[in-house]
């Protein structure tokens, strides 16, 4: 029987009485079908009591008129639609300013020869988007000879191309590094730039971005406004119970955490910072004595700056040897024990509600 009737279900839809000549190819059939569905005849499986009509034969293909045929498959324009427009590259494909980009990552800063410590203390200071504003608002010229507005225009061009994934070595900002603080473009053997510590290149430059870097909200320097302590400081003289505690007040940028064989944690290492012993001269003894200093924060920046001191100096050797201890800190840094009393009783009310609704949820 060499022209048969057949039906066929696709999906939800079901053809009937169609017309199949197994004398022909089953090409033509499946050309039939392609008119009927749309399915492309490459993308065709024609079954029936499990066997798979081949392109070629209907050999051992169990058709029968009135039989019922199943088609598997799906229209081109079903198939091109979801393709992308574009091939999909992989994470290891990427160059590092494609990889940024699809994080939505500013873009790494190339290593000029021991310069990490710049490229460290720039990607630091970039995570504060008040900053980086700031500075989009400032004018100044990398040509300027003023070191300070050089630097932070520097500074400014380099975040600038951070934000558009441009892959530019950061030679500008170097230049205006070494010249405003010749220390860091000292060389060693080969002519290679020496290795510089991270935490006074920190330093140099926050001072330089002090005096331009201003708030758009209010007429202050971002530095101070977002970055800037202030420690109430004691001074008892150990020695002398009668002489008066003198009480005063510092300003600075960081805290420091000491290493020290009993330092496990960063909370403890930043307390033993605030509370020293020190020796000065004495009035009332008319010579040095030993005094304990104490230190507590008496204002909170927005973003707090807390350096890592992990070099002592040998004095036998007479250099600095680098401390490799492990220091364990939490994600969420809670400077509460820090504070002053003052401070304390302000922060008080706010950590309250924060308890409770802590507890709440907790509860839940």
């Amino acid at each position: 029987m060499p022209n048969l009737k057949v039906n066929l279900k696709w999906g939800r839809e079901t053809y009937s009485d169609i017309e199949c000549n197994t004398d022909k190819p089953p090409g033509k059939f499946k050309s039939d079908i392609q008119k009927l569905t749309g399915v492309d005849p490459a993308h065709q499986k024609v079954m029936t009591k499990g066997k798979i009509l081949s392109s070629e034969t209907w050999e051992n293909f169990p058709i029968t008129d009135g039989g019922m045929l199943l088609l598997m498959g799906t229209k081109k324009e079903e198939i091109t639609k979801d393709i992308p427009k574009e091939p999909t590259k992989f994470a290891e494909d990427l160059t590092d300013s494609e990889l940024a980009s699809a994080q939505n990552l500013p873009l790494g800063l190339t290593n000029l020869g021991n310069t990490c410590y710049l490229n460290a203390t720039i990607q630091c200071l970039k995570s504060v988007q008040v900053l980086t504003d700031s500075l989009k608002r400032f004018s100044g010229k990398t040509s300027d000879s003023d070191n300070s507005i050089a630097v932070t225009a520097a500074l400014r061009d380099v975040f600038d191309k951070m934000d558009k994934g441009v892959d530019s070595p950061p030679l500008a900002l170097v230049k205006c590094i070494h010249k405003a603080f010749p220390q860091f473009a000292e060389r060693g053997e080969g002519g290679v730039w020496m290795q510089q510590d991270a935490s006074e290149c920190w330093t140099q430059v926050v001072r330089m971005l002090q005096h331009n870097s201003m708030s758009e909200s209010e007429n202050k320097s971002v530095i101070d406004q977002y970055f800037g302590v202030r420690l109430a400081t004691s001074m008892k003289n150990d020695e002398n119970e009668e002489e008066p505690v003198v009480e005063s007040s510092e300003e600075s940028f960081n805290l420091s955490c000491f290493i020290t064989a009993d330092v496990r944690y960063l909370q403890s290492g930043l307390m033993s910072k605030l509370t020293e012993k020190i020796s000065k001269y004495s009035e009332s003894l008319s010579r040095d004595a030993t005094y304990t200093k104490t230190s507590r924060i008496d204002r909170l920046p927005a973003y707090l700056t807390i350096q890592m001191m992990r070099f002592f100096y040998k004095e036998k050797e007479g250099k600095n040897a680098k401390i490799l201890k492990d220091v364990k800190f939490q994600m969420s840094f809670d400077a509460f024990d820090l504070c002053s009393k003052a401070l304390q009783n302000k922060l008080c009310p706010m950590r309250e509600k924060f308890r409770i609704a802590e507890d709440a949820a907790a509860a839940m």
